[in-house]
């Protein structure tokens, strides 16, 4: 079954690949936005994707093994300037996209550890070649740094209580899978506060974790900076997230962008002398109730982007 992402055609309108146009996907996934761009681009068009997960490069390489005008790299994407520099086009680049959520083969394949309604080993890395798995931070982090992960990144009201109760139960045997993380989580939650969500009890929590565990708002800082650096004149930058934490980061740097830094008030500084270069597309773009009645993760999903212009 093919793999439709979220926005694409919002994207597209945004991105507008065209000609021998070069573009990047830093999130290839299942090729949603690689494929949509390849069918627009002519034969001189480029396409470069990466991706972390070896299993979305192994797809990618066999669906698309004639496919010249694609390179494709098993990369995160904060390397990006290191991944352009390489293929010669920092500074040429006509589109990038992010697509910030977890891919739905990531969350149907149990034993990736990403879905709290599928029993599998408690892992949560995107590359699962590297870094520490979720089980193991969980099972020997101390109540306070569960809380503080919970708190941040997952904004999760009853962190105190959930990191208590993972301590209290990796007593008694080790946390190995995700449906016991799972129940704890959800057993540490208010009947009262259960109802009133209207996503699974363990969502939050297993947000922060994953988070926490691929350091993604961090990396996404650093990809981010990377792709403003790489935009040709007339490139654009699109970006779909799906969190708050990850929206924030993405609306300040767009700001700096296009509004410049902060600047004290008493700066004999005239309006002209501040642009920076760059311009908002649009206004933010949410999906339509009929995408979400397709599929319900694409709910909490937002599109911002912006143009350079200088």
């Amino acid at each position: 079954m093919d793999h439709k992402p979220v926005l694409l055609e919002d994207v597209m309108h945004l991105i507008k690949p065209s000609g021998s146009g070069v573009y990047v996907d830093c999130t290839f996934g299942r090729g949603g936005y690689t494929g949509e761009i390849l069918k627009q681009l002519n034969m001189d068009g480029r396409v470069i994707a990466m991706d972390v997960d070896p299993d979305a490069i192994e797809f990618g390489a066999g669906l698309y093994k004639n496919e010249d005008r694609l390179v494709l790299q098993q990369e995160n994407y904060s390397n990006i300037v290191a991944v352009l520099e390489h293929q010669g086009v920092m500074g040429k680049v006509d589109g990038v996209v992010f697509d910030l959520g977890v891919s739905s083969p990531q969350l149907d394949d149990a034993d990736r550890g990403f879905s709290f309604r599928k029993n599998g080993p408690l892992d949560m890395r995107m590359n699962p070649d590297e870094g520490r798995s979720a089980s193991d931070w969980v099972n020997s982090a101390s109540s306070i740094e569960i809380e503080r992960v919970l708190r941040v990144y997952g904004e999760e009201k009853f962190a105190r209580r959930i990191s208590a109760n993972i301590v209290n139960e990796r007593q008694k045997a080790p946390i190995v899978n995700t449906l016991r993380l799972a129940a704890i989580v959800s057993n540490s939650l208010p009947e009262k506060e259960k109802r009133k969500r209207n996503v699974h009890p363990a969502t939050k929590a297993f947000q922060a974790i994953r988070i926490f565990i691929n350091d993604e708002l961090e990396q996404l800082k650093r990809g981010l900076a990377g792709a403003i650096e790489s935009l040709a004149p007339g490139g654009v930058l699109a970006v779909v997230s799906f969190h708050s934490l990850e929206d924030r980061i993405v609306k300040r740097a767009f700001r700096r962008c296009v509004e410049g830094e902060e600047i004290p008030s008493k700066l004999p500084l005239k309006a002209e002398q501040m642009r920076t270069g760059f311009e908002y597309i649009g206004k933010l773009v949410r999906p339509s109730e009929a995408e979400m009645g397709i599929n319900i993760r694409a709910r909490s999903a937002r599109l911002r982007a912006i143009r350079k212009l200088l």
